[in-house]
């Protein structure tokens, strides 16, 4: 083959490769996610998480999921927010209510990287039931609920839908959930 037909070849794969690296990985919210970004990155593009990253903002938790992690997120949507009792997520954003609405917020994130596939092993492992620590300091549970989906329940017995899966990100993972979780 000619040099010229090697290089151009090279420089097709080279595109190709590019493009892939910045290529949507999955649409949330109307809007794509990208593995290379991190979770605020991700999450501020969502029509689905408005009230989520405006809480994050509120909480002061925005350099803290910016940061290395890795982390997973169970991330409520607007519509879980919203189901909430009438006043609650006011009352949650109110400066003198900081610590309340970061433990809250913590509430729905684990330290590490976990994966459907994970979830399902340690489920398994657990038979058919697994239990993680949350960055606020209490516990979800997670079970199956048919062969693909997985819920999400926290310490007061109240059940999530995990509703999008295996969002990437470069310092963690996300999960949209249809409820807020709420600690003890």
């Amino acid at each position: 083959m000619p040099a010229n037909s090697l290089i151009g070849a090279a420089c097709a794969l080279a595109l190709g490769l590019a493009s892939m690296t910045v290529s949507a990985d999955v649409i949330v919210g109307g809007s794509a996610m990208y593995a290379q970004k991190n979770i605020v990155e991700n999450a501020v593009n969502s029509k689905d998480h408005t009230t989520l990253v405006a809480a994050v903002k509120a909480a002061g938790l925005v350099d803290t999921l910016e940061s290395k992690g890795p982390f997973t997120v169970f991330a409520p949507v607007n519509a879980a927010f919203a189901a909430l009792p009438a006043g609650t997520v006011e009352t949650l954003l109110k400066p003198e209510n900081k610590d309340a609405l970061t433990k809250v917020l913590t509430y729905h994130v684990v330290p590490g990287r976990y994966t459907t596939e994970d979830l399902d092993k340690l489920i398994a492992k657990g038979n058919g039931s697994a239990m993680l620590k949350t960055a606020s300091g209490g516990t979800l549970s997670f079970q199956k609920n048919g062969a693909h989906n997985i819920t999400v329940a926290d310490e007061n017995g109240d059940v999530a839908d995990i509703t999008i899966y295996d969002v990437m990100q470069s310092n963690g993972v996300i999960f949209s959930v249809d409820r807020v979780l709420m600690p003890r």
